[in-house]
């Protein structure tokens, strides 16, 4: 599958988070599906749905401005960022001066559809997440500001449990600014909408689309989980898939099922139609990931292009839609390092590469852009 990249991709350093007045469902409307609706078409109608939200109580609107510190613990993880308005108005130059460094490729027309809705919705509906490695001052600063009771606490109805702090204080805001000037984050979720934030900044340059909302995680105090995003190929067999394997470098094993699922680590991926069973083991893996290589070196070898490649995020999705003409590829994790070492080198990886999870519920915070 093609993918491209967006124009222009690099926010440039300083990193800056501006405060803005969060506006957010109800703790019993977070992460309800049905909640969904304030947010769907008409698109247009989406600011005056929330307006009257808000006046039922449905949802509320913070009374001033802040950065927030965001906690939230899903599954036994618990995840804790900043949240505030990205500002994307500077474009790096060179490579030194990147801020924000996007690591898969991105579909420019869905880039331009979530603009377009935005836009109509004027509302940032969700942050991005990016992930850092934050430095020991700024994880001390945030560790005493998590120490005071939360303004917001509650378990919405995913079961994620929720805590939020308002940052308002001026010297605090200004020592998060100076330790975040010289950051560099990854993009862990939400390229498209990233790409969308861009696109809209360069068509409303010096209005409140020059940021766009984003919650930062320290990957060294709270890290996400990186796992693997696993592919099955429509129009492609086991031995086609087999065969470019081999053609690609690999030493390829017809194993068991257990066999095969017990050697899923960094150095092998394994091929199933359900029946039968191949490892995979590339040569020098560890400098290159294994989607990179799957995408670069082995589908270009098939004898012909694949009808589609749907994306699944755990192996037992993967299995349920193998079959004889649509096998599988069951990838390892891969490593944040690695992922991020790849990507200041000037690299991307190719579309669904990685998924960083647990994400946090939809309409904790989101950011009103009429009223940033």
């Amino acid at each position: 599958m093609d993918f491209e990249t967006v124009a222009a991709p690099y926010v440039a350093k300083p990193l800056t988070l501006v405060p803005f007045r969060a506006v957010m469902l109800a703790p019993g409307r977070v992460g309800d599906p049905a909640s969904a609706r304030a947010l769907a078409r008409p698109y247009r109608d989406v600011a005056a749905r929330l307006t009257r939200w808000i006046d039922q109580r449905r949802a509320t609107s913070d009374t001033a401005p802040a950065l927030y510190l965001h906690e939230y613990t899903s599954g036994g993880m618990t995840i804790r960022g900043l949240v505030g308005a990205l500002d994307v108005s500077r474009r790096a130059t060179t490579m030194a001066d990147r801020a924000v460094w996007p690591h898969e490729g991105i579909h420019p027309e869905q880039a331009g559809e979530l603009a377009d809705r935005m836009l109509q919705m004027d509302l940032n509906p969700a942050p991005i997440l990016l992930v850092h490695h934050g430095g020991a001052a700024l994880r001390a600063l945030l560790t005493e500001v998590a120490a005071a009771r939360p303004e917001w606490r509650y378990l919405d109805r995913t079961g994620q449990r929720q805590r939020i702090w308002a940052i308002r204080d001026d010297e605090v805001l200004a020592q998060i600014e100076v330790h975040l000037a010289a950051a560099r984050c990854l993009i862990a979720d939400g390229h498209h909408r990233y790409a969308a934030y861009l696109r809209l900044q360069e068509q409303h340059p010096g209005t409140p689309w020059d940021a766009g909302l984003a919650m930062l995680v320290d990957q060294l105090d709270t890290p996400l989980f990186l796992g693997a995003i696993h592919r099955t190929l429509t129009g492609t067999t086991l031995a086609d898939l087999t065969g470019a394997a081999r053609a690609a470098g690999a030493e390829v094993e017809t194993r068991t099922r257990q066999h095969a699922l017990s050697a899923l680590d960094s150095t092998h991926l394994v091929l199933t139609d359900g029946d039968d069973w191949r490892t995979v083991e590339p040569r020098l893996l560890e400098r290159e990931a294994a989607v990179s290589w799957l995408h670069e070196q082995v589908l270009p070898r098939l004898p012909r292009p694949v009808d589609r490649i749907a994306h699944h995020h755990n192996v037992d999705d993967a299995l349920s839609a193998t079959g004889r003409t649509s096998p599988a590829v069951l990838l390892p994790s891969p490593d944040f390092d690695q992922v991020r070492a790849l990507v200041e080198a000037g690299g991307l990886l190719p579309e669904k590469a990685t998924s960083f999870q647990p994400k946090p519920s939809l309409g904790v915070l989101m950011r009103p852009v009429n009223d940033a």
